[in-house]
């Protein structure tokens, strides 16, 4: 019989996909829990439209997400932060606070986990940045640490 998963299965599939089982394990098991519905052809279409559906949305968002890396790519984020005489920094330079001056400087909203340094900013100087614009998408940004009044 075939059928059309409503939630993923363990051990048997994922979400809208389309398979062929056994009858008894798709009249006893599956379809009363609601976890799958008989596949019929103008369902088995409808799930086929939400895929290619699905694959250009995801095509539109990656095609955004390269421009506005290719925009970020190569500019300068510009941070004061208080130190002591030799540029040591009381603390350190976080994901927070490169994400507002991100903001601030840019105009462009990346969330905090998405932006990785290579080593913990604690001293004044010139840093590269990499930011997870979307899967895959990244942009090299320099972040420049300066001492604050």
């Amino acid at each position: 019989m075939k059928v059309i998963l409503l939630q993923d299965v363990p051990g048997t599939g994922k979400k809208n996909q389309v398979l062929n089982v056994s009858d008894g394990f798709a009249r006893n098991y599956l379809l009363p829990r609601k976890w799958a519905v008989e596949a019929s052809e103008g369902s088995v279409k409808e799930i086929e439209r939400r895929h290619a559906a699905q694959r250009q949305r995801e095509m539109e968002e990656r095609a955004a997400a390269e421009t506005q890396a290719a925009a970020l790519k190569g500019k300068t984020i510009r941070l004061r932060a208080k130190c002591g005489e030799k540029g040591r920094l009381y603390g350190s330079v976080t994901g927070q606070e490169i994400a507002v001056a991100l903001k601030e400087q840019h105009g462009v909203e990346i969330d905090k986990r998405k932006i990785e340094v290579s080593e913990a900013i604690r001293t004044v100087g010139e840093y590269e940045v990499q930011i997870t614009v979307y899967t895959g998408v990244k942009a090299q940004m320099k972040l420049i640490v300066s001492p604050a009044e």
